[in-house]
């Protein structure tokens, strides 16, 4: 399937396939060690602005209840922020003579629509840090 955001994904792969030759590892076509899996994708949530504390420091009798107490105005909140992108990456590797899990990690950046080219070197710098802890430590024998 082609991805939805050509460009995106094309720093996505750069910086993961520079990541794992800085690692010592030869990316192949078929017949590698590893397999590489990888998932990912952008979503849009709400910058929610603060709002007013459910426990206030009020020590008065309880307020009135009325239609508006748990409905709100009518219309959109005035306390609520733009819409924020939020790009997230899982990568899994497994070994495929065993087919077993060696491992995996995931990570998840904000982006910003007005500043593309900082978000693509945000994505660059989630991915570093996504692999950092690549290859495990082998645990000590018993």
């Amino acid at each position: 399937m082609p991805p939805t955001r050509p460009v995106l994904y094309q720093v996505v792969t750069d910086s993961i396939d520079n990541e794992m030759s800085s690692k010592g590892l030869t990316k192949v076509d078929k017949d590698g060690d590893l397999t590489m899996i990888t998932a990912g994708g952008v979503e849009y949530g709400n910058n929610v602005a603060a709002g007013t504390p459910m426990i206030g420091t009020y020590s008065g009798p309880p307020p009135s209840m009325n239609a508006t107490m748990w409905t709100g105005a009518e219309g959109p909140s005035s306390l609520q922020g733009p819409m924020v992108p939020q790009g997230t990456l899982v990568i899994e590797l497994v070994d495929r003579s065993s087919n077993n899990v060696v491992w995996t990690g995931s990570v998840t950046q904000k982006l910003d629509l007005e500043k593309k080219d900082k978000s693509l070197e945000l994505v660059g710098k989630a991915v570093v840090k996504l692999l950092k802890p690549f290859p495990p430590r082998s645990s000590p024998s018993k």
